[in-house]
């Protein structure tokens, strides 16, 4: 029998997405998700994650031992338990077909979504008791604040080699062949205060120079493989004072790790100039956010993705994405991993939906993926 407090993935999903869960606060929905595996008769370990990275929950793992001999390819399925901050209340309605939040803030579909469909799935596969090659079940915290909960995981502790998320905000069917190289570029402007009515020449404003800096910089679309951005900027005291201090944030992208890198060092000089021209100083600070991946049509993961979207009738369409995911982690610590597009939409907005249609597709989705890697053995590929 499936837990008695989500009969169906539409019930499970909405019981889900009621749950706040931002970066560091998981706890609720992850004990959630621990009882409903361990209902069906999994036993969930949970790693050190939480202490290390601020949060509330660490990663959970859950096995289920391939029940054929025969061969076939193990394949682990991971989703994350966090979403962006709701900025009202979660109260998820069904509208016309389609989940809403109508609490005027998002859905949480990212990444719950995924969480529902992959929970729902195993529950079928355990109570039919379908034949597989392996199974591993991965829910993750702190994937929107820069995949840390991901980067915290030991990857050794994942036996399989090929895995998949459910994380592209697009129609089922995208699978997405590449995402991109990330870096954040931290800035610090410092300069001189001094009274703006009284003595403004003896100040040295460093708004004025965060101001000239980032109109310097190449900012948007720069090509098909590259975006820059500033979201963050910080600085003053008050109107009348010549703020001696301004900070700012930017999120630099590209499918190309030189084109990252180049851009990176051309918006330092620019920094650094602006900085100069007004007199200030400049601290900059570069980390990295991760690394880039791409696949090729014919690898092995992209095969079994595109042979399961095919069996539960949809056609597969390859692409490449602009975001990241806990997909780029693995395919970093050599864990061939695919994101999948799920059906949600608009997400990270009030906005944010996604069809119950798209719920039980996904369901299927990953009931194909099962039988196809256990039929890999079979096929040489899938």
């Amino acid at each position: 029998m499936p837990p008695i407090w989500a009969p169906d993935v539409l019930t499970l999903f909405m019981e889900l997405a009621a749950i706040p869960s931002p970066p560091g606060e998981e706890r609720a929905v992850a004990d959630r998700v621990s009882a409903y595996l361990e209902e069906l008769g999994l036993e969930v370990e949970e790693d050190d994650a939480g202490g290390r990275i601020g949060s509330t929950s660490g990663n959970l793992l859950a096995r289920l031992p391939a029940t054929t001999s025969n061969g076939g390819e193990p394949i682990f399925l991971c989703a994350h338990l966090d979403t962006v901050p709701p900025i009202g209340p979660l109260e998820p309605v069904v509208e016309d077909g389609v989940v809403r939040n109508s609490g005027g803030t998002i859905l949480g579909a990212d990444n719950k979504a995924a969480v529902a469909a992959m929970l729902h799935a195993v529950s079928r596969i355990v109570e039919e008791s379908r034949p597989h090659a392996g199974i591993e079940l991965l829910f993750t915290p702190k994937e929107e604040v820069g995949l840390q909960g991901a980067k915290a995981l030991d990857a050794s502790r994942l036996g399989a080699a090929i895995g998949f998320v459910y994380d592209q905000g697009a129609p089922v069917g995208d699978v997405i062949l590449g995402a991109p190289y990330a870096s954040n570029v931290e800035v610090v402007l410092h300069g001189r205060a001094a009274h703006a009515g009284m003595a403004p020449e003896e100040g040295r404003s460093a708004i004025a120079a965060a101001s000239r800096a980032i109109a310097d910089l190449r900012l948007g679309r720069l090509d098909e493989e590259t975006t820059a951005n500033v979201g963050l900027i910080d600085g003053g005291t008050a109107k009348n004072i010549v703020p001696d201090r301004c900070s700012f944030s930017i999120d630099v992208r590209s499918h190309t790790e030189e084109k990252l890198s180049d851009l990176v060092r051309e918006m330092l000089e620019s920094i650094t100039f602006a900085a100069a021209f007004e007199q200030c100083e400049a601290e900059t600070t570069v980390v990295e956010s991760y690394r880039g991946y791409r696949f090729a049509r014919g690898d092995r993961p992209v095969e079994l993705a595109c042979a399961a979207l095919e069996r539960v009738g949809v056609q597969p369409r390859l692409g490449l994405t602009g975001g990241g995911a806990d997909a780029n982690v693995f395919n970093e610590r050599g864990k061939a991993c695919v994101n999948l597009a799920n059906g949600m939409m608009e997400i990270h907005t009030p906005d944010e939906h996604i069809a119950v249609a798209d719920l039980g597709r996904m369901v299927e989705v990953t009931l194909a993926l099962v039988e196809i890697a256990r039929e890999a053995h079979i096929q040489g590929a899938a």
